[in-house]
């Protein structure tokens, strides 16, 4: 009653004889082979020709060190025993990969796009300069939505409709997935590497400068905006006790002149001078404070101002990448075969 149980392994002597038999067929199909090579070839060659060049323009910048010295944290703490929040560092936020990020987002890369820059004598944004190197308006002259569409540099977003959002959408997509790179070198040194590589020499340079301008300033607003606020309320807190300090000096004068030659038999007479001498030496006192706070914010203001320092910017010729002939031919000799191979192959294990 024991059956046999059939053994599905193939031995090596079968596994030979199988790849004779598929080195024979492919053998013998060797027109087939060699003509789909020669197609391949001419169409590589015919696309190194279309093949638009490449070019990349990189920007490196490193990132300030946010570590405080010595004195500066003693007197940010002793600031902050009098109530006081200078701000200090603005956190870790935008560092490393975060601020990688803040350069690939979205509202960077549509703010950057509404640039203003300068092609052939006229002043358009740098959407309206890729929308003419991507030659859309030609496809948009039979679509009434998009034909008469323009992005004026420095156009408020909120006046756009939706197919400016879509435009700039299709805009941002392209860059950020194919054109726009981010990286940092090392992660031992905070220095960041930014390329841009688009088929058009000047926008690469012009949008790769825009961008680190814009994420600067974004960057150098949003990292001191605490201790910008903190600086206006210190300022205005002094100005105010400076007021105050002006009115009493005044009002000390005012009641001497009441009270000359009185007679010394009447002093309370003499209160309201007293009274206005009090507020000079508190509001003198408060105000010798504020300004030493109001001083300590605009260090603390100047410390973490600017954040991104610039090392290499882009600068024409840049550098381009081609697609060389020989290669083209290799590429399109190496697909066409693959493809063929894989067609006989499918053919052959149909039947």
């Amino acid at each position: 009653m024991n059956q046999q149980i059939p053994n599905d392994e193939i031995s090596l002597k079968e596994l030979l004889e199988k790849v004779k038999e598929w080195y024979v067929y492919l053998l013998s199909q060797w027109k087939i082979i060699v003509l789909a090579g020669f197609i391949g070839a001419i169409l590589g060659l015919t696309y190194s020709f279309t093949k638009k060049p490449i070019y990349t323009a990189t920007l490196t910048f490193a990132l300030e060190d946010e570590k405080s010295g010595g004195g500066l944290g003693g007197a940010l703490g002793l600031a902050s025993s009098f109530g006081f929040d200078l701000g200090g560092s603005g956190g870790s936020i935008f560092s490393g990969s975060n601020l990688a990020e803040l350069f690939k987002s979205r509202i960077m890369v549509e703010q950057t796009l509404l640039t203003p820059v300068v092609v052939n004598d006229r002043t358009i944004s740098l959407a309206e300069m890729y929308i003419q190197e991507q030659e859309w308006r030609k496809e948009w002259d039979d679509k009434p939505k998009f034909k008469n569409i323009q992005f004026l540099p420095n156009t408020n977003r909120k006046y756009f409709t939706r197919a400016h959002d879509s435009i700039l959408g299709v805009i941002y997509n392209n860059l950020s997935k194919t054109s726009l790179s981010v990286a940092q070198r090392d992660k031992k040194i905070s220095i960041i590497s930014m390329d841009v590589s688009t088929t058009n020499e000047l926008f690469s340079k012009y949008f790769c400068d825009a961008l680190a301008r814009q994420v600067g300033e974004f960057y150098v607003a949003t990292k001191t905006k605490k201790a910008r606020a903190n600086m206006a309320i210190l300022q205005k807190q002094t100005d105010s006790i400076r007021r105050e300090l002006n009115s009493a000096i005044t009002g000390v004068a005012v009641a001497n002149d009441n009270t000359f030659m009185l007679n010394p038999a009447l002093n309370v007479r003499r209160t309201p001078s007293v009274r206005r001498q009090v507020d000079v030496q508190a509001n003198t006192a408060i105000l010798t404070e504020l300004v030493k706070q109001t001083e300590l914010a605009k260090v603390t203001l100047r410390k973490e101002t600017p954040l991104i320092q610039v090392i290499d910017r882009p600068i024409l010729p840049l550098p381009v990448e081609r697609l060389r002939k020989l290669k083209g031919i290799l590429l399109g000799v190496i697909l066409m075969g693959i493809l063929s191979i894989s067609f006989l192959s499918f053919k052959k294990i149909s039947k």
